[in-house]
């Protein structure tokens, strides 16, 4: 647990920076469905729409399958995780995507009426709970795929020693360790967003 509390300190101002990005997009996307944005809007509604209509986790909700969607989208999250964490290794991409990330999860703080999910209390607890939970593992997984590739330009005095294809190995361990921290938080957060009874 040490070296896992250790690895994200060597990484904190990379998912510091990931997270703001994150918190930025939605933002954005909050203000932007809230001001009455048609594309905002629009697009949307064409994503939960196509998701009402072929997403397996959708569907299964939709049938009261509430575990099996919890089960299947902590394994998607998961996986989605991983991968936003190797992109870390471009430097650019894990802020475009946590960006875009960010604005889907902004843009559906209102409903299919348009209606906002932050006038209710109870909506608005459960929508902005599940949108921080979220924020965690992906801020932690990408946040440590950026530290890893800007140790491949600048490896840090904590990264001195030996390497793999140019990455310090050091460094390299350090995914790995936040890949599993973060395990846990992905599975808090979508048997929170499925299983809760504050969503109906």
């Amino acid at each position: 647990m040490t070296k896992i509390i250790t690895a994200v300190r060597r990484a904190r101002s990379s998912i510091i920076a990931i997270a703001l990005t994150h918190a930025i997009a939605v933002t954005v996307g909050i203000v932007m469905v809230h001001a009455g944005n048609q594309f905002a809007l629009s697009y949307r509604d064409r994503l939960v729409a196509q998701a009402n209509a072929s997403d397996p986790v959708s569907l299964s909700f939709q049938q009261g399958l509430r575990l099996r969607a919890a089960l299947i989208e902590t394994a998607r999250t998961y996986w989605a995780c991983l991968s936003i964490g190797l992109t870390g290794l471009s430097i650019i991409f894990p802020f475009a995507l946590s960006g875009y990330r960010g604005w889907i999860g902004g843009i559906v703080s209102v409903g299919g009426s348009h209606i906002s999910r932050l006038i209710v209390l109870n909506q608005a607890i459960y929508y902005l709970s599940v949108v921080i939970l979220q924020l965690i593992p992906y801020s932690l997984a990408a946040g440590a795929g950026l530290n890893l590739g800007l140790t491949y330009f600048r490896p840090r005095q904590e990264y001195q020693g030996e390497k793999w294809i140019g990455y310090p190995k050091e460094a390299i361990w350090d995914l790995v360790r936040i890949f599993i921290l973060i395990i846990p938080f992905v599975i808090v957060a979508n048997f929170w967003e499925f299983l809760s009874p504050l969503n109906h």
